[in-house]
């Protein structure tokens, strides 16, 4: 089984987040190629709560802090998200290289750290200015060494676009696959190397269950888009 889906812990209202955070991640572990955490679950519970269950973990995961600020900032805030056990940070792109993601970039090289950067978004606001300057944000990647950038699964032209531009080196990270309405598999067919999945797979009743079923959809998918089936 191809490990090509990063699965976004994002709790729901009225749950304890800690406790559904650490069950979805002992379901979810070894099936899934990594695990992505928002700022609301860190906000309301620290970052402590959360490296006692991550500490021996060995695949990716992501800070999904979406850092944006100057680039000492962002430095210092680098520093504590490795701290506390993660191995990649998103940041995004919009502001700008000099003294701000290229600090960035030389800070997480140092630390050991993969920079994702957000080029594009998968919501409707995206269009109204982000994607305006998408090539211009994929300069800034190619040119911070970036480990992956975000471009989303809502639209898929937005991916073909993207991996046109940064070739394999970058890796393609993909929102918006499931419950945000694109089709499971469908960003990997177009150019992604994963799929990011929150609640399609975070709210079934059999998580893990539900988990292998969605990859076998997208391996199914996959070959036959790439002729092998």
């Amino acid at each position: 089984m191809v490990k090509i889906i990063i699965i976004a812990l994002d709790p729901p209202p009225n749950v304890d987040e800690v406790e559904w955070i650490e069950n979805r991640f002992y379901e979810l572990n070894g099936l899934v190629s990594g695990f992505k955490i928002g700022l609301p679950a860190v906000l309301r519970n620290g970052l402590e709560s959360y490296k006692r269950i991550f500490k021996d973990y060995k695949g990716l995961l992501i800070a999904d802090f979406k850092l944006a600020d100057i680039g000492d900032i962002m430095s210092m805030s680098a520093e504590i998200i490795k701290s506390y056990g993660f191995n990649a940070m998103i940041a995004h792109s919009f502001v700008g290289y000099s003294n701000a993601i290229d600090k960035l970039s030389k800070k997480a090289k140092d630390l050991g750290l993969k920079l994702i950067l957000v080029v594009s978004m998968s919501h409707e606001g995206s269009k109204e200015y982000i994607d305006g300057h998408l090539n211009d944000f994929l300069q800034i990647a190619v040119k911070a060494n970036a480990w992956g950038v975000v471009a989303p699964a809502t639209r898929v032209d937005v991916i073909r676009n993207v991996r046109s531009k940064v070739g394999k080196d970058i890796k393609i990270l993909s929102p918006g696959v499931g419950a945000q309405g694109a089709d499971f598999g469908s960003a990997i067919c177009n150019g992604a190397d994963y799929e990011i999945i929150g609640r399609s797979i975070t709210g079934a009743e059999n998580i893990k269950e539900k988990a292998t079923q969605i990859i076998k959809t997208i391996e199914e998918r996959v070959k036959i888009c790439r002729g092998l089936q």
